[in-house]
């Protein structure tokens, strides 16, 4: 296993900082980890800066070059991260061997995306010094790294949305240096991924200031981070709340800053007439599976799904709280989570919805599943009912007709998907629907769930506030590196002055 020291890497240096405190693992010893504050923070910003004037101008072939020594050394660690990350999270090996593919392949993509230089979105119009009635500029634009950007770690994602995961990488390709804030669920898995690109770093040559690590338990590291005058952008993968509370410190600065947090959402999944007809068992258990996959710890977690009230809706309500009978209590990520996934039932429950599922204890850190029903109108008079409960949780909204269907979408905030189960006679009466729909969510999907975010160019993984803060991006795809660049513009600029991508054949 590989030797930790639970310090944080400011400069390419292991450096202590901050009081301790405990680890809470799944399984295992808990570690001993230091929790950074503001003077911790300054040092890495202070690092990462100092590096941006080189990294921010290396060629797109370096840091393709870093990017690809990152995913080697990821991967030349693998049965330490999938052991460490296991006895954290609870997470079976299985997902976070797959997990680690997806890390290291994310940040391939980004080596080949940077290869091409399509993103640059490179633009010259010649000089024209004789037009009338006065003449034309040369103008060139291109777009250029930011500066240096904060990443937050995120909970349920200990290797792809965390310290090598698509913020990072998009950021690095970018040319822009990160400082990252580890996540105290799984502060061991986040140092092995550290030392990773540490390694990486001394490989290639890159500036030691360009990625930063610090751990921390509270909030002070993470408000410094966001308040810091260096910072140029952050990336956050959370809570509402805690998203949300970094998000007006963003826009609170003197100098305002981009924050690009993804916050959650309940991903509707609208079951039409037909479709529930023809199959409504087979998606009904298609849609328990989904629920509760992963304990249900998913950004993307299916977590309500409207039908039309009658018989048919009623089987599928049967045979979905069937197929979650033999389902037992999952292991979640932290302690906190299995906290507030237990609250978040328990207001379910008081509710006026109807909960379908046995109530039975779960053992500490475990949720059960817990699916409820409820009336269109009651839906619509309860927006409680539309708040998130991260985890194994669910809400059957059975809407009399076609115009309360229409009410309950006209009713939905912001979503990173939705979800249409849909057969070929479901066509005319979605049709009024989309272009309503196609302004609550960055994903829109057809027979399938949206649990399984495919890493790929046309991916959008984002949405309408508040399942995220910016509705114009993604975190994840090729489109995530756009949140790290700006255009700039360079008029009568001497090719000596240019940079190397606005001058190249």
């Amino acid at each position: 296993m590989t030797d930790l020291t639970g310090r944080h890497l400011i400069a390419g240096t292991w450096v202590e900082g901050g009081e301790t405190f405990q680890s809470d693992p799944a399984t295992g010893t808990p570690l001993s980890v230091l929790s950074a504050g503001a003077e911790q923070v300054d040092a890495a910003m202070q690092a990462a800066e100092n590096a941006f004037e080189t990294y921010g101008y290396t060629t797109r072939e370096v840091r393709a070059t870093f990017l690809e020594a990152i995913a080697d050394e990821i991967e030349a660690r693998g049965a330490d991260l999938t052991a460490m990350g296991s006895a954290e999270t609870g997470l079976p090996e299985a997902r976070l061997n797959g997990e680690r593919g997806r890390t290291c392949g994310q940040l391939r993509m980004f080596a080949d995306h940077i290869r091409k230089g399509d993103y640059l979105d490179r633009r010259h119009d010649v000089a024209l010094p004789d037009r009338a009635p006065l003449p034309r500029p040369d103008l060139r634009m291109i777009q250029r790294p930011i500066g240096p950007v904060g990443v937050f770690g995120a909970s349920n994602f200990p290797l792809a949305f965390s310290t090598a995961g698509g913020d990072t990488a998009s950021a690095l390709a970018a040319g822009c240096p990160v400082v990252y804030k580890g996540h105290p669920g799984h502060p061991g898995t986040g140092e092995i991924v550290a030392q990773a690109i540490a390694a990486a770093i001394e490989k290639t040559g890159i500036p030691k200031g360009t990625f930063g690590f610090v751990q921390s338990n509270s909030n002070a590291a993470g408000e410094a981070l966001v308040k810091h005058p260096l910072t140029r952008a952050v990336g956050f993968t959370g809570s509402y709340r805690g998203g949300k509370a970094l998000f007006d410190i963003a826009m609170g600065r003197d100098e305002p800053i981009p924050f690009f947090g993804e916050l959650g959402a309940i991903n509707p999944v609208f079951v039409m007439d037909a479709a529930l007809k023809a199959r409504g068992a087979e998606i009904a258990k298609g849609w328990a599976g989904s629920l509760t996959m992963g304990a249900g710890q998913f950004c993307t977690n299916p977590g309500i799904v409207i039908l039309t009230a009658g018989a048919e809706a009623d089987a599928f309500a049967e045979t979905a709280t069937a197929a979650l009978a033999d389902t037992g209590a999952q292991v979640m990520l932290t302690a906190g989570t299995a906290s507030a996934f237990h609250s978040g039932v328990d207001t379910l429950t008081k509710s006026v919805a109807t909960q379908l599922t046995a109530s039975t204890e779960a053992k500490p850190r475990c949720a059960n599943p817990a699916i409820f029903r409820v009336s269109g109108a009651d839906w619509l008079a309860h927006p409680e009912l539309a708040h998130e409960v991260f985890g194994p949780a669910g809400i059957l909204i059975f809407a009399k007709d076609d115009a309360e269907r229409m009410q309950i979408v006209r009713k939905l905030d912001g979503q990173l998907t939705v979800t249409l189960q849909m057969d070929a006679g479901d066509t005319d009466a979605l049709r009024p629907l989309m272009p309503v729909l196609e302004r609550k969510a960055g994903r829109l999907l057809v027979n399938g769930f949206p649990t399984g975010v495919e890493v790929a160019d046309s991916m959008v993984h984002g949405g309408p506030f508040p399942a995220s803060t910016n509705f114009g991006a993604t975190s994840v795809g090729t489109l995530a590196i756009r949140r790290f660049l700006r255009p700039v513009c360079y008029q009568n600029m001497p090719e000596a002055l240019l940079p190397g991508d606005l001058t190249e054949e």
